[in-house]
């Protein structure tokens, strides 16, 4: 595959930023299979905007020759209290639940590899995190952790200002090339592009994704100053509000039973959670086909996604007809991760009495 291949993968969506595409160039010239991570903190269930978002992605960067990483970041999901912040609760759901949701969703072992990050700390790993937070200011640590899903004033433990000090540390400690994750992580990104310049060391490419919006549409916040990313952030699909998500498994009841109640205003188009389905995930690859009473029109297809959006804007498509054509898609999408799951049905009972959420 040539590197103009390889560089329209990366930056296809979901993909929102490559920090930086130049030196993604670079990365392609000198490497054939550079290193990737993403990292995830051990939470509630997968849903598809934390797991079919980034099957699809990390999919795109196998075929452009990157070897990618899925760090189960358990200390990180400790000091967030993720799981009522039970330390052995968390990693049986990072061996068990979280692994298998991906190989569910096509990432089986043979292309990806699966690390517990606990399991590969070392004392070198902990001066990397003491050198890190060397080159940082409190004031700049503290704004990070909004990266853990908080606001600055809602942290209250000493050990928040650790968590963003062992994100980079754990990128350095990878060897990592290129780093992947969520635009909400991107504050620590450019915290570690700028910490790998003062310390001399090789300077990872960062591919931030788009964050799905919640079914619930969008809910400004001001959890951010940024205008955009302020109404990103706080709409965001979230594992700890089930109406708020799809989540990977979900039967095809339930799927159409979300998306019938999803905030979905007729012409529309914009901050629609329906729609963004459509951009980044149903017809990122294939038209969508909607079924419809002759007396409305009959059965349409877009083959591109712009036209349907156009035609939802206008009034051409109404909102009934857009969900149950959408409904039915994402049902056959998440197929292979329901029927996984309903052969191994035990791995979801860890989470019955599990503390979820913030």
């Amino acid at each position: 595959m040539n590197i103009e291949d390889k560089m329209f993968l990366v930056k296809r969506k979901p993909t929102e930023e490559v920090l930086t595409e130049k030196e993604l160039l670079k990365l392609f010239e000198s490497e054939e299979h550079p290193q990737h991570y993403i990292g995830f903190e051990i939470s509630g269930m997968l849903h598809i905007g934390s797991g079919l978002l980034t099957a699809m992605k990390i999919k795109d960067f196998i075929k452009a020759g990157i070897r990618p990483t899925i760090w189960l970041a358990d200390y990180h999901s400790w000091i967030n209290k993720k799981l009522g912040g039970d330390l052995s609760l968390i990693r049986e759901i990072a061996r068990g639940y979280f692994k298998a949701g991906f190989v569910s969703l096509g990432l089986d072992e043979s292309q990806v590899r699966y690390a517990l990050a606990s399991e590969h700390y070392d004392q070198w790993y902990w001066v990397k995190v003491i050198e890190v937070m060397k080159s940082a200011s409190i004031q700049r640590m503290l704004r990070c952790v909004t990266i853990m899903g908080r606001k600055e004033t809602e942290v209250t433990e000493s050990a928040a200002l650790l968590y963003p000090a062992m994100q980079a540390a754990d990128i350095f400690h990878l060897k990592v090339q290129l780093m992947h994750a969520g635009m909400d992580q991107r504050k620590v990104h450019v915290l570690t592009r700028e910490i790998a310049e003062k310390m001399k060391r090789p300077k990872p490419v960062a591919v931030h994704t788009h964050l799905l919006m919640g079914l619930q549409g969008p809910q400004k916040m001001g959890f951010e100053s940024n205008e955009k990313l302020d109404t990103e952030v706080s709409s965001k699909m979230s594992k700890s509000s089930p109406k708020s998500c799809i989540y990977i498994h979900d039967s095809e009841k339930e799927i159409s039973e979300k998306i019938g109640a999803a905030y979905c205003p007729e012409k529309q188009a914009e901050n629609n959670p329906i729609i963004e389905l459509c951009e980044y995930i149903i017809m990122r690859d294939r038209p969508l086909h909607i079924e419809r009473n002759k007396k409305y029109g009959g059965d349409v297809d877009y083959v591109k996604f712009e036209e349907l959006r156009s035609a939802y804007a206008k009034g051409e498509l109404h909102p009934t007809d857009l969900k149950n054509s959408v409904a039915k898609e994402l049902s056959e999408i998440l197929k292979p991760s329901r029927e996984y799951f309903n052969k191994h049905s035990e791995l979801l009972d860890v989470f019955k009495g599990a503390k979820i959420g913030k």
